[in-house]
């Protein structure tokens, strides 16, 4: 009888660890919630929060590299100008902690590209995987209307950035989603690259974190719009 019983224990521990590995499985990690954050307020160009934001990221192991690539990859959703004086702030941060006696993690830099193949046929490729749909040979829509920025988004934003590994795909849909709520009105690329978050194994209670994170740090409308949209696109997934 006693066998039983402590078997019967053993197999509830371990089911109770087992349930809270994949409960935190579930959750954002602190360097993910710091790239929603960094993403966030550079895209609104509140540089007095990012500075507070850029420090917390560096201390929650995010490396100097890593974050130099969200805000260069950011760029490609709400511009140079947010980019760069969000990079301009990570410079004064990282003097202002260098002059402070902090050494902080460079971290790798990004392999060169195999540009081997057509550049317009990589981007291409990798948007399929992206959105786990087959790329159509056709234009259509604002594809067809302006083709070019159609080889700009294959050519520079699918090929010439996400092909650089020195954030996951993962990390870099966490950067898009972030700004492309924080500047808002632009719910249909949201509900798309929030349909790409799911691919690409973010969970979505990941999801109704980074929802959190940009109500309490974006503002409420923002948060709102994306949850609104989110919600969308998790009853689609059923």
């Amino acid at each position: 009888m006693k066998k039983v019983s402590l078997c019967i224990v053993i197999i509830t521990l371990l089911l109770g660890i087992s349930g809270n590995i994949n409960a935190q499985n579930d959750m954002l990690d602190e360097k993910q919630k710091k790239i929603i954050t960094i993403s966030g307020l550079t895209a609104k160009g509140d540089l007095e929060k990012l500075k507070t934001e850029l420090n917390a990221g560096l201390e929650a192991g995010l490396t100097i590299n890593e974050i130099k690539e969200v805000l260069i990859h950011l760029y490609a959703y709400c511009g140079f100008p947010r980019s760069i004086r969000g990079l301009q702030t990570f410079m004064e941060v990282l003097d202002e902690r260098r002059a402070g006696g902090i050494t902080d993690k460079l971290g790798v830099k990004a392999s060169p590209i195999n540009d081997d193949g057509n550049k317009y046929e990589r981007g291409k490729k990798i948007l399929g995987e992206l959105t786990q749909t087959p790329q159509p040979e056709t234009l259509s829509g604002y594809s067809a209307f302006a083709p070019t920025i159609d080889t700009f988004l294959k050519e520079h934003l699918f090929a010439d950035i996400f092909e650089r590994d020195v954030l996951t795909y993962a990390e870099r849909e966490l950067v898009t989603v972030s700004v492309i709520s924080s500047i808002g009105n632009a719910e249909p690329m949201l509900r798309s690259h929030l349909t790409i978050c799911l691919n690409v194994g973010l969970a979505p209670q990941q999801l109704n974190e980074f929802v959190d994170i940009i109500q309490s740090t974006i503002g409420e409308e923002e948060g709102k719009s994306a949850r609104l949209v989110l919600d969308e696109v998790l009853k689609n997934k059923k």
